[in-house]
């Protein structure tokens, strides 16, 4: 009978196996859990503790991870002495570290994985001098949990405040920003040699959102943006970073300064003008100016003694002009100017001096 009962098992087991199919070798269970997220960058910005990371696309077989349907922030706050506390998960939970936020994530929506959040902006209960660790866990559909993600701390530190004095000087094609240097954080702390760094952030247009266009701090108090279009309007702000061992922590941007880079410099004059005189009119010509910017040429003249007046423009192409408004036996003096296409031209310094006496 005993034997009996062992045939009918191992039959029993047989078709079990059979009916499910071809077996492979055993999966360890904790192989089919969610990697973690991957923190990408913690830092202090405006009041808050900005928290930024990448989600998790495999699972810890190196499987893809499909179903991504959740991302948990946890955080712990301490002194800032000693090691930091172990991120032990329990439950779904971190043992000992505080629930933050969670994103509830639907995996068929478009996008996948690829669409969840990715930063988070943690200002709640936040005191300056205390440092806070934070962890994130994932989850799959079917309510898995990664292990703790790599912790990240941070102490929160009071920020710099915004430099004082931003002036803006266009020039060609390129704008030049110079500020005053902040003494005090937030706090009233001073602020000591080496502690403040400085972005410079640019908008478009009068009201264009600003962008960072430094993508590191810089330590001077001068900063030269290049590569713009001329007579385009833009606008600046600056920020001061400061950098310490802790932290990194934003500061509030400057005032806004509105500025359009133009040509400034005088092109060259033209060159070699001479006059031949007549009765009814006196013709001139010269040679051209030898930079490239110039479109136009204007006339002057003045009669005797007297100023000069512009009496006519003439395109870059022409480097002659015949003067029809004379009259006989006057003295003419005569000069001729470059100017550029600049939305508001610059005027080269006049050509060599004519005179004439008209016969």
């Amino acid at each position: 009978m005993r034997s009996l009962r062992r045939l009918l098992a191992a039959a029993l087991v047989g078709l079990a196996l059979a009916a499910c199919g071809k077996k492979g070798p055993p999966v360890v269970p904790e192989s089919r859990f969610p990697l973690p997220p991957t923190p990408q960058q913690t830092y202090i910005d405006d009041g808050a503790i900005v928290i930024r990371w990448s989600n998790p696309s495999a699972r810890v077989d190196g499987s893809p991870l499909r179903d991504l349907s959740a991302v948990r922030l946890f955080r712990r706050e301490d002194s800032g002495a000693g090691p930091l506390k172990p991120a032990v998960i329990s439950r779904g939970r971190v043992v000992g570290y505080e629930p933050v936020t969670s994103f509830k994530l639907d995996p068929s929506a478009p996008g996948g994985p690829e669409s969840a959040p990715t930063q988070w902006l943690d200002r709640k209960d936040l005191t300056l001098g205390r440092r806070y660790v934070y962890v994130l866990t994932a989850a799959d559909s079917i309510g898995r949990s990664s292990p703790p993600s790599e912790r990240r701390a941070i102490t929160f530190l009071a920020p710099p405040k915004p430099p004082s004095g931003v002036e803006a000087l266009p020039g060609n094609q390129q704008v030049t920003l110079t500020w005053h240097a902040p003494t005090e954080f937030a706090d009233g702390a001073p602020i000591g040699a080496g502690e403040v760094g400085y972005v410079v952030l640019r908008g478009a247009g009068a009201e264009g959102p600003l962008g960072l266009i430094t993508p590191q701090p810089i330590t001077a108090t001068r900063y030269t943006d290049t590569g713009l279009p001329n007579d385009t309007e833009f606008h600046y702000a600056i920020r001061a970073v400061r950098t310490d061992p802790r932290a990194v922590v934003a500061g509030p941007p400057s005032v806004t300064v509105s500025v359009s880079p133009a040509q400034t410099a005088r092109p060259a004059p033209p060159r070699d003008l001479v006059a031949v005189p007549s009765p009814a009119a006196t013709r001139l010509a010269w040679r051209p100016s030898p930079d490239p910017s110039v479109i136009t040429y204007a006339i002057y003249r003045a009669t005797g003694p007297g100023s000069f007046t512009r009496i006519a423009t003439a395109p870059a192409l022409n480097t002659t002009f015949i003067d029809r408004d004379v009259r006989p036996g006057a003295v003419y003096r005569y000069v001729v100017t470059a100017l550029d296409g600049a939305r508001t031209p610059n005027e080269s310094p006049p050509s060599n001096e004519v005179t004439i006496t008209t016969p």
